[in-house]
């Protein structure tokens, strides 16, 4: 009951303030970036509905270049937190005065980088030579009211071929002490072939870097 009320209030917020995007400022995407970086977790979740998985998810700062910031992700069951099933690189810059970008990277040779998160000097192994632009599988996000950003993939362009899929999505809404993800497969005939059924994955913030 508690997951539930949560995504459902989640869910009424987003309506209520979905199509009023603000202006974007460089304060905006630091406050962004600083949000998102850290220690994340699904337990609650998994616990209110069984349905949902108990995944740790991090968010490590890297430096890379000056162009925006950057943040090294890796999202992993909790009892097999050492092979995560997701590793990749999120690039965080302004695009426009109402959007934030979240572009997308695999990483080369990903086994290599298994929680490098732990360690300072191990993620400077990591250059931008060692990423795969993941094209049409940005996250383009606006600031909305509350101080809440959230945003989604754009129509098709995210190429999957992950159990039968020909394309995913994915919708995000950032809160202070939470992320809200919803990724999803779909195949040639727009239906669902994996992701989460009822909804978004509710990572609750535990930890900061």
């Amino acid at each position: 009951m508690k997951q539930a009320f949560l995504l459902i209030s989640s869910m009424l917020v987003l309506l209520t303030c979905f199509s009023q995007s603000q202006k974007i400022k460089q304060k905006d995407l630091k406050k962004l970036f600083k949000t998102m970086a850290g220690e994340f977790s699904s337990e609650q979740q998994s616990k209110d509905d069984s349905a949902f998985f108990n995944i740790k998810l991090r968010m490590k700062p890297i430096a890379l270049n000056n162009d925006g910031y950057w943040l090294y992700v890796e999202q992993a069951m909790a009892t097999m937190q050492e092979k995560p099933y997701r590793q990749r690189v999120y690039h965080l810059y302004i695009q426009d005065d109402t959007t934030i970008v979240s572009k997308v990277f695999e990483v080369k040779n990903s086994a290599q980088y298994i929680n490098v998160w732990k360690t300072e000097e191990k993620l400077k192994v990591i250059t931008t030579d060692s990423l795969v632009d993941r094209q049409g599988c940005g996250i383009f996000l606006h600031k909305k009211l509350n101080k809440i950003f959230g945003g989604s993939t754009p129509g098709k362009e995210c190429l999957s071929s992950l159990r039968g899929a020909t394309y995913a999505t994915s919708e995000v809404t950032i809160f202070k002490d939470k992320i809200v993800s919803w990724d999803r497969g779909w195949d040639k005939n727009d239906k669902q072939v994996w992701g989460a059924v009822k909804g978004g994955y509710i990572f609750i913030k535990n930890g900061k870097f």
